[in-house]
């Protein structure tokens, strides 16, 4: 294959790449290709070949012959991400580096609570190694994706409140740098104290893939509850919301582990598209707005608190100001709900989706803000949002409903991305990113909105690490 952004000798480093990882896994035909090069919501493109290494050694040949000859890699785990940071663009100029057969690797340390692992094991493959020692990995997420993915991007999930973000819980790396080409920084150490300088683990992530290719991590895990005790709370008001919040900070304190708000019109939509769950509050009506809790514990009932106990009194003593009503227990299935939401609202229409994140104090008048602009200017728009209260994140998401009149139209579409991100940004000091990273998807809003010293100094991190500019699909410079 061929393309006019080909190196002239092309077919040497295809050769070598052969030679390097067998014709099995050096996919050069279209239909081969094809999966890889579409995203799990947004990005198509195309690629010149799609490599996939099964170890840290292939990686860093591979680095090292693409700086030679000066070929970008778009670097891709499990493909989960929602920005388009995983995908080749339309220009072809990418060999997409597939790091999904990067797994061999997970080694468990139950005395330090750790573990070293390979960049491509997915999160559940980890999860289920772990499980039986007792521990997990506690980002909780609807998607699966790879470990390498997840640092990149600094995955959150509805137990940060709890845990912290990938962030938090990220001890060592492993990276293979492309500036000097194939170069090892090997930061793979177990420690939760290393003040021996800069800590420079942290420059990979939220980096989208553009500053090295992970090969291993060394995570700290958790141990997995004993306990839980989950409700689903319709508060008096919007405003009742926060307050409930604090009076669960308050009273329950390191035992509280989600906080997840989520709209009537969601919860709607995932009973009309989820058959097999019911109306919790049946027979009473959907409320418009209802918040999923949940308490966990290490402990059992003999050496710690009784959660649901704890959960009911905490919200009985609420009732009639702060809480209206609520479901307790059924744990399973409460969080089913809250996990159908993002595929039960893609069967309304064309979503537009906000991941947003802003000081928690602001969340409420910001909701208020931004549904009167949505209805005085969009009125066919059906606002459908949900998200993390407790970290102050918001999926504040959006459907053009494919039963509407109006004709969908990109340029509208467009008009509300600014209205919603201005208002975050500009109007409530927040993020237009709250948790899915930097890619294509929102490079012009990094540019529009990041401070220009900022930009600056994080390009020229990349320009020192990769003056090429070929590794990753991100600029995070002017």
């Amino acid at each position: 294959m061929t393309s006019k952004n080909s190196p002239m000798n092309m077919p040497l480093l295809i050769l070598t790449l052969q030679k390097l990882l067998g014709e099995a896994d050096l996919l050069l035909d279209p239909d081969d290709c094809r999966p890889y090069c579409k995203g799990a919501r947004y990005g198509e493109g195309e690629t010149l070949a799609v490599l996939r290494p099964d170890s840290h050694e292939q990686v860093v040949e591979i680095v090292r012959l693409c700086q030679t000859y000066h070929q970008a890699l778009l670097l891709q785990g499990a493909n989960t991400g929602l920005v388009a940071a995983s995908t080749p663009d339309a220009s072809g100029r990418f060999f997409v580096l597939s790091l999904e057969r990067l797994k061999k690797h997970i080694a468990i340390d139950v005395v330090n609570r750790s573990v070293e692992v390979d960049a491509g094991v997915s999160l559940h493959e980890l999860n289920t190694a772990l499980e039986e020692h007792g521990l997990f990995f506690p980002i909780d997420l609807a998607a699966n994706p790879s470990i390498g993915g997840m640092i990149a991007a600094n995955t959150g999930g509805a137990k940060l409140i709890k845990y912290g973000d990938v962030r938090q819980n990220l001890l060592g790396l492993r990276a293979v740098l492309m500036e000097p080409a194939g170069e090892v920084l090997d930061l793979q150490h177990a420690l939760r104290k290393n003040n021996t300088g800069p800590d420079l683990k942290h420059l990979f992530v939220g980096s989208s893939g553009c500053y090295g290719v992970i090969t291993r991590a060394v995570l700290q895990v958790h141990y997995l509850p004993k306990l839980t005790a989950a409700a689903l709370v319709v508060p008096r008001d919007q405003s009742a919301v926060l307050e409930l919040l604090q009076v669960l900070e308050r009273d329950c304190g390191e035992y509280l582990s989600a906080f997840e708000g989520i709209s009537g019109a969601a919860l709607q939509a995932v009973l009309r598209h989820v058959p097999a769950i019911k109306q919790p509050f049946h027979p009473e009506p959907c409320p418009d707005y209802c918040v999923l809790i949940e308490l966990s514990s290490r402990s059992d009932t003999q050496a710690g608190s009784d959660l649901n106990a704890l959960l009911s009194g905490c919200l009985e003593k609420l009732f009639g100001t702060v809480v209206e009503n609520a479901v307790l227990g059924r744990a399973t299935e409460l969080w089913r709900i809250r996990h159908a939401i993002s595929e039960a609202i893609r069967h309304e229409g064309k979503v537009i989706a906000f991941d947003i994140a802003m000081p928690r104090s602001a969340l409420v008048d910001f909701r208020a803000q931004a549904l009167a602009l949505i209805a005085s200017h969009y009125p066919w728009i059906r606002v459908m949002d949900f998200g993390h209260w407790a970290d102050g994140g918001c999926h504040f998401n959006m459907v053009w409903p494919s039963d509407t009149e109006q004709v969908l139209s990109d340029s509208v579409v467009q008009e509300i991305r600014d209205l919603i991100y201005d208002l975050v940004v500009l109007g409530y000091q927040g993020s237009f990113s709250a948790e899915h990273g930097i890619g294509p998807y929102n490079q012009a809003y990094y540019q529009r909105y990041t401070p220009a010293i900022q930009k600056h100094l994080s390009g020229q991190i990349q320009d020192l690490l990769d003056p090429q500019k070929l590794l990753g699909i991100c600029h995070f410079g002017h």
